[in-house]
């Protein structure tokens, strides 16, 4: 990867091509949703054009991320971005609805992949069958965890693994002590 390739690749621009283009949408159709023109639209994700406040909400609610997605792109020191996500400075992702805080392990969003930091509360639930065109791969560090794979339910434990490749599952901790597992997502679904 070339050097302008990696600075183009920590932008909050390009974490927006990658956001659009793995669900699908044109830059005509997001355009269209927004009521802003494509010209506008391709200047935000050239990073030639600073979005609003209130453009980054319509942009989010657009691509059905939270807003706290859109920020954060360069929290690491300039010779790390793009290659380093320090502890503290991992960016939230998802809504944290239903005992599920996670946060992205990954640099930004242009890979094909997201890893991804997730602490599952104690005697929280998914509360609904989750089912979306992904292969998953997780890893269980601490705590236990119910998983329900295809109407199978699993207990998953510390030090174990799982997949998912697009089954309806589901997740319930009904345990006394958080849950925390690392996944890997193809393609990126924040």
């Amino acid at each position: 990867m070339h050097q302008s390739d990696i600075a183009s690749s920590r932008t909050l621009g390009a974490d927006l091509r990658a956001l659009r283009k793995v669900r699908g949408v044109t830059l005509s159709e997001l355009s269209e949703r927004l009521g802003r023109s494509v010209g506008w639209l391709s200047q935000v994700e050239r990073d030639k054009s600073e979005p609003s406040i209130n453009d980054l909400r319509a942009i989010a609610a657009a691509l059905d991320v939270p807003i706290s997605m859109l920020f954060g792109q360069t929290t690491s020191a300039a010779s790390e971005t793009g290659f380093v996500v320090r502890q503290g400075a991992r960016r939230q992702i998802g809504t944290g609805e239903g005992g599920l805080i996670e946060e992205l392990l990954s640099p930004d969003l242009t890979d094909d992949f997201e890893m991804v930091h997730s602490t599952f509360a104690p005697k929280s639930r998914a509360g609904e069958i989750i089912t979306r065109p992904t292969q998953e791969v997780g890893f269980l560090i601490s705590g236990k965890l119910d998983l329900m794979i295809g109407g199978t339910t699993y207990i998953i434990n510390p030090g174990d693994s799982f997949r998912i490749r697009g089954e309806p599952h589901e997740w319930i901790n009904p345990y006394d002590d958080p849950a925390v597992a690392i996944w890997v997502i193809a393609p990126p679904v924040y």
